[in-house]
């Protein structure tokens, strides 16, 4: 939620850059930033080299030369702030709907930590801008397509840079949206004038596709984990095996992610007099169904997963992104860290694994409803089957929302198409990977809670108590002590949805981990 920048945690951003927490902070909280003395200093300091090299008779690329596949073409030096401001409003050439507000403030407080290292050539006064952007809760207008992730994310970049020279649009923290150079005015920000190389510096990097990344590790935290809770609810519903996730099986094949995944279901099945009646009358099957009983094995794979995309995105964390780039010994040399195919690929990883997680979540909700497979409850769960449809359509919602996510589990990155006269002759689609990611997460969380609806309703039919963990969730999904006729279902979907999407369900659920002497993995 945001406050008032006083009771704000200050996020200082230094030459070594951010981390994930911190760009979460300010991404979504609206925390503060501030350069550190080190980042002023640094950028001072490659400032002075840019301004050397701009009277240096030799050519420096960015510098005294185009761009791009006008690499080779020299800009006398009366026309080289022109050549800066062109690149910056050429490049803003984006289209389709808005990027979401957290997505934009990640990207910027990226773009600023890498102007912070001193490696871009860019003056402290255009990097404060940016911080005085992000304070100040403006939000440039950036739209859905236009970036190939190589050279970077130019067109979403290009957008933000626009702002910080005072022209195109952008959104207020009250949600107007305003001119660029009127929303810099109500909040006594200058907007900058653009040197040789700043224009570059500004556009050139991997800032939208690691923000995604950033954000979308932090989500897919919670929602693995909240994934383990719907196992476990759906395992009480279907009075299933617990012993298959106990710690010494897990050991046999000793994957990290596979072992906390399987903790979290076994700890949550303690104490469920649902199952211990079941085992007790006979009727627990030796072998459940592999949407339950392989669990932790896909759910875990999944963790492990997303281990190594957080891996690869606290790398890119602490990098400098911008091509060409100031060496330690104050060279200008041009490189390729601009290209992202190391982002790209983890991104489509990470659809991949959502898309797997929503696929099983799906068919255990499935057999919930089946009478034939459900252990004894009513048909679709309904009060008065026939007359009754119970949740058979919330089934079919889920299973559309996971057809949508194997189709966004495609990858991207496989992708290219040449730009710039063949300069950019192989780009890596990173954009398009996150910006599918993203949409994927959306539908893992609403399969989630379409089965942690049909789960609770499951329970609720069962005459025995479930366990702590489950006795929890159920309280807050389906406080209702008798199942009654159908109602208006979308509604109540979009309930359950709103509580995961907040991390009410999640918090709830780790409390009542707590309860039983475990904790939520």
């Amino acid at each position: 939620m945001t406050q008032n920048l006083i009771d704000q945690r200050t996020i200082i951003v230094s030459p070594s850059g951010v981390s994930a927490r911190e760009l979460v902070e300010v991404a979504r909280d609206d925390a503060k930033v501030v350069l550190s003395a080190d980042a002023i200093a640094a950028l001072t300091h490659g400032a002075r080299v840019i301004a050397a090299l701009a009277d240096d008779a030799e050519p420096h690329y960015g510098v005294s030369t185009g761009f791009g596949a006008l690499a080779a073409v020299s800009i006398p030096k009366q026309k080289r702030q022109a050549l800066q401001l062109s690149l910056v409003r050429s490049h803003a050439a984006s289209t389709g709907p808005l990027v979401e507000r957290e997505v934009v403030r990640a990207l910027m407080l990226l773009r600023l930590a890498t102007l912070a290292s001193g490696r871009t050539g860019v003056r402290a006064e255009v990097a404060a801008v940016y911080a005085d952007l992000l304070n100040a809760g403006i939000t440039p207008a950036v739209r859905e397509y236009g970036s190939l992730g190589c050279s970077g994310d130019l067109a979403p970049l290009a957008h933000c840079a626009l702002a910080v020279i005072g022209e195109g649009d952008v959104f207020t923290r009250d949600g107007r949206h305003l001119p660029a150079a009127q929303a810099l005015a109500e909040c006594g920000i200058t907007p900058v004038q653009l040197r040789e190389k700043e224009g570059l510096a500004l556009i050139n990097g991997t800032d939208g596709m690691l923000g995604m990344l950033v954000l979308a590790g932090e989500d897919l935290h919670h929602l693995l984990s909240l994934a383990d809770v719907a196992t476990s609810l759906s395992l009480e519903a279907l009075r299933g095996n617990d012993r298959v996730f106990a710690a010494d099986l897990q050991r046999v094949r000793p994957h990290r992610g596979q072992s906390d995944s399987a903790a979290n279901i076994f700890h949550a099945l303690q104490g469920s007099e649902i199952i211990a009646a079941a085992r007790a009358a006979g009727k627990v099957r030796v072998q459940d169904a592999y949407s339950l009983r392989c669990a932790p094995q896909v759910n875990g794979a999944a963790r492990d997963t997303l281990e190594h995309a957080c891996a690869v995105a606290d790398v890119e964390l602490n990098s400098v992104v911008d091509n060409p780039v100031l060496t330690d010994d104050d060279r200008l040399e041009s490189n390729g860290n601009f290209h992202g195919a190391p982002l790209a690929y983890v991104l489509d990883f990470l659809a991949i694994v959502v898309a797997d997680v929503a696929s099983m979540a799906e068919r255990r909700t499935d057999r919930i409803l089946d009478p034939a497979r459900n252990g004894g409850l009513n048909a679709f769960l309904a009060a008065d089957p026939g007359t009754d449809s119970g949740l058979m359509i919330a089934q079919y919602t889920q299973a559309a929302i996971v057809s949508e996510l194997k189709r966004l589990a495609s990858p991207a990155s496989v992708d290219s198409i040449p730009t710039s006269a063949m300069q950019e002759d192989h780009v890596s689609m990173g954009w398009s990977a996150a910006r599918k990611l993203r949409r994927s997460i959306d539908g893992l969380e609403r399969v989630l809670a379409v089965e942690i609806l049909t789960a609770c309703r499951g329970i609720r039919l069962r005459e025995e108590k479930p366990g702590r963990v489950a006795a929890q969730i159920v309280s807050l999904i389906s406080p209702e002590a008798v199942i009654g006729a159908d109602e208006f279902l979308s509604p109540e979907i979009e309930r359950v949805v709103a509580l995961v999407k907040s991390g009410q369900l999640l918090s709830s659920a780790q409390e009542a981990y707590r309860e039983t002497g475990s904790e939520l993995r």
